[in-house]
């Protein structure tokens, strides 16, 4: 009864902001999305399908037209796999031991040549399946506000603002789903497109977009993707620092594009110790920093709104270049620091950095005879010890200089 009260509640209100049309706050909309009410939006629940319900509505009332299979949604049935980047076992919805995912597409068409993809996934993790970090008992709802309520906030924030300007280009707006179960819904849509992938002009990512820090920095994924990228990022960033990465390779839904040869970005406030876990809740959000990242995208947009179909270039796959290691300090890495080092941005409990004293906000600048000077020097060091080896690791906190000694 419990479980019916609860999804009763959510189309209650689903159905009142579809009354007409009212203006809609990205705190709002993360509030929504990331409530208890939905379970954590897993793929192929009852849950992700009001998200999906709500998302639809939200386009509707913001004037999208209906770009999916069946109205604005496309629905996808599949088989789990492994691979996130290989062949989906995409299924018949009737056949059993299957899961069926939806996305949700909205079209804004200024009827122009090419169209730009504006694209967030909106699955979560639920009740804690596979892909959760935490540790105690489970079943616990994980909301999943950051990862990734924030993105789809911000993504219809600028469905808002981009009607009747930036008119040289069509949007496409895309909620994807099956996004932690391996990029299911843009590996879907790129295979099943409902509009010409050939006239896509780019496509921008945002997933956890809503923990901008003091230092205001955002990682940038897909600069190198094209000539033309990181002129106007930085062209327009204002007081935004920018952790600028060349790959259009990556753990989100913008991956799926690239494969297609279609240039990307994919917007990024890093990881933090609330990821994949019940602790991601929308009171931890910064929504004047989503405002933020919202109107940077926006300006990149208007800056290539007359420069016509944008070159696509191939870049190195980061990923494929990570050296393995067998061995880690338990700590969670500050992806956007820029600066010498590898600073510390969460400490993981009973783990050789917590024990050796490390804490958060530490930057690690040497380990045993290895200097490190970036986050792929880092990986490297780790590569040379063995669980049981014991070495020295300097770091800095504040101004300073600490020699610790770890045990692997």
């Amino acid at each position: 009864m419990k479980s019916l009260y609860l999804i009763l509640s959510i189309a209650l209100l689903i159905s009142c902001k579809d009354i007409q049309p009212v203006e809609v706050s990205i705190k709002e909309d993360v509030t929504i999305l990331a409530s208890d009410s939905l379970h954590g939006r897993q793929t192929g629940t009852t849950y992700e399908v009001l998200a999906a319900d709500y998302i639809s509505k939200r386009f509707k009332n913001l004037g999208l037209v209906p770009k999916g299979a069946n109205g604005y949604f496309q629905e996808f049935s599949f088989k789990d796999k492994s691979d996130p980047h290989g062949n989906v076992n995409y299924v018949n919805k009737s056949e059993d031991s299957t899961i069926t995912g939806t996305n949700v597409i909205g079209f804004l068409n200024n009827n122009a040549e090419n169209t730009i993809v504006i694209g967030a996934h909106y699955d979560h993790l639920g009740m804690g399946i596979e892909g959760t970090l935490y540790r105690g008992e489970i079943p616990q709802i994980h909301n999943g506000a950051d990862d990734n309520a924030s993105g789809v906030a911000a993504m219809l924030h600028l469905a808002k603002s981009l009607k009747k300007i930036n008119t040289n280009n069509n949007y496409l707006f895309i909620a994807f789903s099956g996004e932690e179960m391996g990029l299911l819904g843009s590996n879907y849509y790129v295979k099943n497109p409902t509009i010409d992938l050939k006239k896509v002009n780019y496509m921008i990512n945002m997933d956890m977009v809503g923990r901008l820090n003091n230092e205001k920095a955002i990682a940038v994924h897909g600069v190198g993707t094209s000539p033309i990228f990181k002129q106007v990022l930085f062209a327009n960033k204002g007081e935004l620092n920018i952790a600028e990465h060349e790959s259009g390779v990556g753990p989100s839904d913008h991956t799926s594009f690239y494969l297609m040869d279609i240039p990307v970005l994919h917007f990024f406030t890093g990881q933090h110790e609330d990821y994949h876990k019940p602790t991601d809740d929308s009171d931890k959000l910064n929504y004047e920093g989503m405002e933020t990242i919202s109107q940077y995208i926006s300006s990149i947009i208007t800056e290539l709104n007359d420069d016509g179909k944008i070159a696509f270039r191939k870049t190195k796959n980061e990923s494929q270049e990570v050296p393995a290691f067998k061995v880690t300090l338990g700590v969670v890495p500050d992806y956007l620091f820029n600066g010498k080092g590898m600073r510390i941005d969460g400490v993981s409990e009973d783990k050789p950095a917590l024990k050796a004293g490390m804490q958060k906000g530490d930057i690690v600048l040497k380990m045993g005879d290895n200097d490190i000077v970036d986050m792929m020097s880092y990986m490297k060091s780790l590569g040379k010890f063995e669980k049981g080896n014991t070495t020295q690791v300097t770091i800095k906190r504040n101004e300073e200089i600490l020699v610790l000694d770890v045990t692997f």
